[in-house]
């Protein structure tokens, strides 16, 4: 059970949820190996994905939409299909410095 405690500070609580989303969608090893395949990749379409991760369209479309919306994939549409692609930018943030800042004393950043 989660318990929710006041955040006083607005931005503060909205940086809070932004990394709540973007954790939650990493804290499943479907979502980790999508992520995977498209670093050794670069940009697959859903179809390359299904095979790959031996995953119905439909499971892995719940798991590619977890990730788009956390910002961690981006999404092209070709024609009829789905491209999909890691975004470095965002993943890098993740495992950057700054994040790690939230979470130190003044002296250590």
């Amino acid at each position: 059970m989660a318990l929710d405690f006041p955040i006083h500070n607005e931005q503060l609580n909205t940086t809070f949820s932004l990394y709540e989303k973007k954790f939650k969608a990493l804290s499943d090893q479907k979502r980790l190996h999508i992520m995977y395949e498209l670093t050794q990749a670069g940009v697959l379409c859903v179809c390359d994905l299904t095979d790959k991760l031996y995953l119905p369209q439909s499971k892995l479309s719940y798991h590619l939409k977890i990730l788009v919306d956390a910002e961690l994939i981006t999404k092209e549409l070709r024609g009829t299909w789905s491209y999909y692609k890691l975004n470095k930018k965002e993943v890098n943030h993740l495992l950057s410095e700054e994040l790690c800042c939230l979470f130190r004393t003044n002296d250590g950043c």
